[in-house]
This record gives structure tokens, sequence and C-alpha cells, in this order.
């Protein structure tokens, strides 16, 4: 299949048409009056654009819902999950995930691949498999699959898709990954530093339907984030804006990332063979997790008010690969600094953990696809 087949499958929406689509996805079981409020269309031109894309198998109408205003019961509006699908992929140091994904952001399938290395050769070798079970299983995704999206740690180089990972992912070091991509999956491919896909798949299926401005503080091997500016991803002049973990001084704090703390359950007496299987079997009562907590209170401190002074979001949500027990554990014990003048302080942002599940790098990056080519764009 040729990717000009994939890419004349599906009518390309209008701007008005995008922004509709993009509102139901965060807002499931909207009626069309609530779209005309938020999208700022008449109700005449959300009417038709709204039957145009049920039509076309986007949308689909559901129940009543009543407005608590006198008169008849708005029909409410769903995205049509089977209209189409999307690949998402993670690339971490020691293991690969991948997940199928449909219109409205259900994670139809996935897979958790533990990669002893990390080469392109082995990546492909395994990822032919995978997405073939996932087709197999899912026989409507593979005439409406309509791209892949690719999470990596690093650096961007040129605000497109040439990173500087780490040393375990040295054979996509400052090579065009999407380019790889689509030539080895013959799809049209999208490549995203892991914390801006995860800030994007969060923006969409998390704190996103609920909070405009966020940044997400992305923890797993490393310390990244993405910031979300009115549903929009701030990519920054070179692609790296969110790297919120070159704000702490390194000399001077212990990074406070899942390496870390690995180093400090194995030294409590904990034996773990890597972060995936900390991750996996992680216990908030292990030896070392309170010590860690302890050390990364202060560089945490000084990352969310950093963060709270320079953007004043209205959310700090913690991700990535932190396990959600853990969350609960370091949030009381991160202090967002403030004068507290006079009686009424400035309004700080709340810390909330992640709302999006599965894997957050890979759910942002199946969404990035579709985000593309169909939903209100934020890149």
């Amino acid at each position: 299949m040729t990717l000009q087949s994939h890419e004349d499958r599906f009518q390309k929406p209008s701007e008005s048409e995008a922004s509709i689509l993009s509102y139901v996805l965060r807002n499931r079981g909207t009626t069309q009056p609530e779209i005309a409020r938020s999208c700022d269309l008449s109700q005449q031109t959300v009417s038709r654009l709204v039957n145009e894309l049920v039509d076309r198998g986007a949308l689909a109408q559901g129940g009543r819902k009543s407005s608590g205003r006198r008169g008849q019961p708005s029909v409410t509006i769903n995205i049509a999950p089977d209209y189409a699908y999307s690949l998402g992929i993670a690339l971490m140091t020691d293991a690969m995930s991948v997940l199928l994904m449909d219109f409205a952001g259900n994670v139809v399938d996935y897979d958790y691949v533990a990669m002893p290395v990390m080469t392109r050769k082995a990546v492909f070798d395994r990822l032919g498999g995978v997405k073939q079970r996932f087709l197999d299983r899912t026989p409507s995704a593979r005439e409406r699959l309509t791209g892949v999206g690719i999470g990596i740690s690093g650096y961007c180089l040129d605000g497109k898709s040439r990173y500087n990972p780490p040393r375990a992912l040295d054979d996509w070091a400052m090579v065009p990954i999407d380019e790889v991509f689509s030539d080895a999956l013959s799809l049209p491919a999208w490549v995203e530093n892991d914390a801006n896909a995860a800030a994007i798949g969060e923006s969409f299926l998390g704190a996103g339907r609920d909070h405009a401005n966020f940044v997400y503080v992305f923890m797993a091997a490393g310390l990244g984030g993405g910031v979300v500016s009115n549903h929009r991803l701030m990519r920054g002049t070179h692609g790296n804006g969110g790297e919120i973990g070159l704000i702490l001084p390194w000399r001077l704090f212990q990074l406070p990332t899942l390496e870390t703390l690995l180093q400090s359950i194995r030294k409590a007496g904990v034996d773990l063979d890597g972060i995936s299987n900390m991750v996996s079997d992680f216990d908030p009562d292990w030896p070392g997790v309170d010590e860690w907590i302890e050390k990364s209170r202060d560089p945490l401190s000084l990352i969310a008010s950093a963060i709270a002074a320079l953007l004043d979001p209205e959310v700090i949500v913690l991700g990535g690969r932190l396990p959600k027990s853990l969350a609960q554990k370091i949030i009381p014990a991160i202090e967002l600094f403030d004068d507290a003048r006079r009686q009424e302080p400035r309004p700080l942002p709340k810390i909330i953990i992640s709302q999006t599940h599965v894997d957050a790098c890979a759910i942002g990056a199946a969404i990035i696809p579709l985000e593309q080519k169909f939903f209100a764009t934020m890149l």
C-alpha cells in the first residue's frame, strides 16, 4: 500500500470541521449547542457540519441530553471510533511499547516489548510482527490505518525529526526518524520527543479535557516535560520546549528520575533487573523509596515553582513512566514557593497525577497522526 493511498482514503476536514472534531474528542457526549458556544460557530453552521461529519462516518449521534432548560433535549454527539486508526510507538532505552488507537482515542491493542538492544534492525524485526497481530485482531483497522507516531527520548536537532537520544538509542541518533519509520512500515510517520508526545496525549485524553493550560512533567529514565498553552503544544524554536530537567543545577541536586529511584531501591537491598521491572512490580513501601522522595523533594519543588512563576498554568501534571502510587506519595512533598503577600496570596497551580492510562508516551504518539490529519492542530 502506497503512502498516496493513505492520503486519499480520508477527506481532509475544513478548519471548522477540525475544530468540531477536536472539541468532541475532548468532550464526549456533547451537543450541538455546546459545540456552537465553544467553537464560536453559529448554530446553523454547526448543524450543517455535524451532519456532514456524521454522513462521512467521523461522528456518531447518541441519545438525548437535557440542557436543564425548557425545550426538547439535544442529541449527543460522539466520535465514531472505527472511522480511523493509528499506531503509537514509544522508543525507550530498554524497551519498545506499541499500541493501536481508534479515532475516539481508545487503546484497541497494546504490546510491551523488552529489548536487549534498541538498534533499528532489532526494533523493526519485532515491530512487523506486532503490527500484524494488531491488524489480525482488529481487521477494520487494516484499511483505515492513517499513520504512525513515534515518541523518543532526547533533544531535537532540527525542529523536525532528527534527535540526539541517550546512548542506548545510538542507532536512532541524528537520522530523520519519521522517514525511517515511513519507509519501513509504508505509513505516514511523525516523531516527537517522548515528553511532548505524552503532553499531546494528556491534552486530548487526560487533564486537557478540563484544563487548556498545563505543564506535563515526564518522569522516566530522564526528566522532561511538555508545555500546553490554550490547547497548543509550545515546542519552542528548535523543538525542545519543556526540557524542565535542565532547570536544575546538576551538581547541586540528585535528578528526580526513575534511574536514581532504581539506584536508591537497589542500594536498599531490593533486587531489580531495571526500570521496566521496577515500574511493573512497583511497591511504594520498598526500602529506598522514601529516601528517594526525600532527596527529590527540593529539586521537584524548584522545578514546580519555576513552572508556576514563569508559565502560571492551571495544573502541573506528573506522568511519564511514574507509577501512580509513587506520584501519590511525592505530590504532598512538593512545595510551591510563594511570598504569601497580604491575606490573599497569588493563585498557584494544582499538582495532579496524569489521567491517561496504559503508556503515556505511546498514547501521545498514537494521537499525533490523528491530530495532524483530523483534529485542530496542536503543533
